[in-house]
């Protein structure tokens, strides 16, 4: 179980944000992570990713795309 977040699964999610055109400036990933991982828009239109602490990394990555495509439907 994930802990903390550390640059490996940030560097992960740049990876896939980069990919998608998202600036960095308009994410915020905690430093904790949560069960399930989640992705959301903050008041502040800013995306909130919170990396899962029970999936593995490479698991919640391949889904970010779809979790990023969602929270932005809303």
């Amino acid at each position: 179980m994930l802990e903390v977040v550390t640059m490996k699964e940030i560097d992960a999610v740049f990876a896939v944000t980069d990919g998608l055109g998202i600036h960095r400036e308009k994410l915020v990933i905690p430093l904790g992570p949560a069960s399930p991982g989640r992705v959301r828009v903050l008041p502040n239109g800013k995306l909130e990713i919170t990396v899962d602490a029970e999936r593995p990394l490479d698991e919640f990555v391949k889904d970010l795309p779809k979790l990023i495509e969602a929270a932005q439907a809303k």
